[in-house]
């Protein structure tokens, strides 16, 4: 049944072709071209390039590439028609073109299409948010291509490593790990600028643009977008455009420049709408719906979030749909209308969720570490051979000179494989520090204790309380995802992270803690930088074991000072029954948990303090009054900057 659908489409495809009013022209183009047959891509796109969006001439080429056995030209016109469709959003037929054209370069055993192809489907299933798909087709795509040495390396095929560079970066992205993300954009962008290709530079600026901004370095990202920008004016590239002019306006929103977001977007909606490409029309919709709320045009902003909902969803954008909802709880919540608030921001979490989770996290980690773990040993190994011809030659004679080359050489191979061995072994170090830190911080426990928590409120019926915690949940547990991938980032974050995590162990208390946050005057803490989710396992030690046993009232005091040695002192200060009391307890429980938390940290605050000149120090003082009787625990954090 399967060859007979087969065949009727083939026959249909033909049909089609055939029946439909190609120009006289493109038939003599076709003809001269299938005729003179060239197999590589730059050759074929030389000829064809004019043409490779018309869906409907690009079909005519691959029904006469078939009818005459020209594989290449058969390759060519399937991935072009999966881009077609690609870039109107029809991603079905886009997979079915791109497998296609791998299916008949595996056969043919053609690298440069087979790479090509293999780079295009892992755009595709990005574009959907199927982030394990697509890291697997442009891992594949960057290990074939790299299989081929360097100096044999076609330009075609060069320029297919820096898309697979740029994918994995934007996969990265999509995870909210935004450094290794700028590390793989940077790579192909330099590559990119060898090879003089404007367009890959344009998409490289405008993908670091979107790092810098989801970092928050907002007048950083607007210079890479202006410069993307003009790359694409350059070439006249309409898509580039509307993507760049899109994101400036975002950021514009984000600055509070509503009116210059808004004349940048309504022009360029006309040219998204022609394309019917879902990937361009959704976010602009829905940073129109964002500078409308932002002015209190309700009406209209809810009109157009829902239509940059209802694009995102028609053409499965999970991305732009998770954005559309989490705006529209906003904006239900502004209009106190706490029942669809509490709708659209279960939606935003669960898409949330789904798009970047834990294990997708840690798939993708592992697929990166295993690649440049082989990169490098691959590397150490050819060093290695290379070393052993050298002392082969050097055996040869047997002056003194030479005998202390072969020394010397053999003596920096050793230390050069011993040091690559160590950087290997410490960046898996610090890769499961880093997991494990991610682990301490999603506590199982308290994701669930949490989500109880705000259950009961929707039991009860408290609409508004429940979109309230429930918003701060969300918000907690996305900064956690994104600050982990980071090695510092500023005071101001942390304390953020911080406040958010009391605020939601607070509910279980039933709010009797009374949590302060004290900086002194002479600390800007949007400048100062220390390690991302530090202070969360000290603050869970001093409610759990000091203010969870003790009676009336509760408080933690979190100070921040600074010293003339540019030392960051982080004092955490509570009221609980003291380490003394809470050791007793602890020993009674039949089933005692060992706290882990405090010790990555300790870990994680010395790998961070070892590139600077001081060390860093972790103080826990038992604090008493008059008559020796426990007043709390203080635990001091001396930082350095320096």
């Amino acid at each position: 049944m399967a060859k007979l659908y087969i065949l009727l489409f083939g026959l249909l495809y033909t049909n089609i072709g055939n029946s439909q009013d190609i120009p006289e022209t493109f038939k003599k183009t076709v003809d001269s071209l299938v005729s003179e047959a060239p197999k590589d891509y730059l050759d074929i796109h030389s000829v064809m390039k004019k043409h490779k969006t018309d869906t409907l001439l690009m079909r005519y080429f691959s029904t006469v590439s078939l009818d005459k056995n020209y594989t290449s030209g058969q390759i060519y016109s399937y991935n072009e028609l999966g881009r077609a469709y690609r870039n109107k959003s029809q991603y079905v037929h886009a997979v079915e073109f791109h497998k296609k054209a791998l299916s008949i370069a595996d056969k043919a055993n053609d690298i440069e299409f087979k790479v090509a192809s293999l780079n295009d489907l892992g755009v595709v299933f990005r574009r959907t948010s199927s982030l394990r798909t697509a890291m697997d087709y442009n891992q594949q795509a960057i290990e074939l291509a790299e299989t081929v040495k360097k100096e044999e390396r076609s330009k075609n095929l060069q320029k297919s490593i820096n898309v697979s560079l740029n994918s994995i970066g934007n996969l990265y992205t999509r995870l909210d790990q935004y450094g290794q993300a700028i590390d793989y954009f940077k790579r192909s962008l330099v590559l990119e600028t060898e090879l003089g290709n404007t367009l890959g530079m344009a998409i490289n600026y405008g993908n670091i643009g979107n790092c810098l901004e989801a970092m928050g370095q907002l007048d950083e990202a607007l210079e890479n977008y202006r410069t993307s920008l003009a790359y694409n004016e350059e070439i006249n590239n309409d898509m580039g455009r509307v993507i760049c002019k899109t994101n400036i306006a975002k950021v514009y929103l984000k600055k509070g420049l509503i009116k210059d977001a808004t004349k940048l977007l309504k022009p360029i909606l006309p040219i998204a709408e022609k394309t019917s490409d879902g990937f361009l029309i959704s976010p602009i919709y829905i940073n129109l719906g964002w500078g409308e709320m932002e002015t209190g045009d309700y009406v209209n902003a809810e009109k157009n979030i829902m239509e940059g909902l209802r694009v995102a969803e028609k053409f499965n954008l999970r991305n732009e749909s998770a954005r559309a909802s989490h705006l529209l709880t906003e904006l239900f919540q502004k209009t106190g209308d706490y029942k669809k608030a509490l709708t659209y921001n279960l939606k935003a979490t669960a898409l949330d969720e789904e798009i970047v989770n834990e294990n997708t996290v840690r798939y993708v980690n592992d697929i990166i570490f295993r690649y440049d773990s082989e990169k490098k040993n691959s590397e150490i190994q050819i060093l290695a051979k290379e070393n052993e011809a050298v002392q082969m030659k050097l055996r040869t004679s047997r002056t003194t000179l030479l005998i202390g080359g072969i020394a010397l050489a053999l003596l920096a191979g050793i230390f050069y494989i011993l040091y690559r061995q160590y950087q290997l072994k410490n960046e898996k170090k610090v890769l499961t520090l880093e997991q494990s830190m991610l682990r301490s911080q999603m506590n199982p426990h308290f994701l669930f204790n949490s989500l109880n928590s705000i259950k009961l409120y929707i039991i009860n019926n408290e609409q508004k309380n429940a979109v309230h915690y429930l918003n701060k949940f969300s918000k907690l547990v996305r900064k956690i995802l994104e600050a982990s991938s980071m090695r510092e980032i500023p005071l101001a974050e942390e304390l953020e992270t911080v406040e958010l995590y009391m605020n939601i162990e607070n509910i279980r208390f039933s709010n009797e803690i009374d949590f302060k946050i004290r900086v002194a005057e002479n600390i800007d803490t949007h400048t100062v930088k220390i390690p991302s989710l530090i202070l969360q396992p000290f603050l869970e030690n001093a409610i759990w074991h000091g203010l969870s046993p003790k009676t009336g009232e509760k408080i933690v005091d979190l100070r921040i000072t600074k010293d003339k040695l540019d030392f960051i002192h982080i004092a955490i200060s509570d009221n609980g029954i003291g380490r003394v009391a809470a050791e007793k307890i602890k020993q009674n429980k039949v089933l005692k948990r060992k706290s882990v938390g405090i010790d990555i940290t300790k870990e994680r605050l010395a790998n961070f303090s070892k590139d600077l000149q001081n060390s860093f120090d972790v103080e826990i003082v038992d604090l008493y009054d008059e008559n020796h009787k426990p007043l709390g625990t203080r635990v001091i954090l001396h930082i350095p900057t320096i």
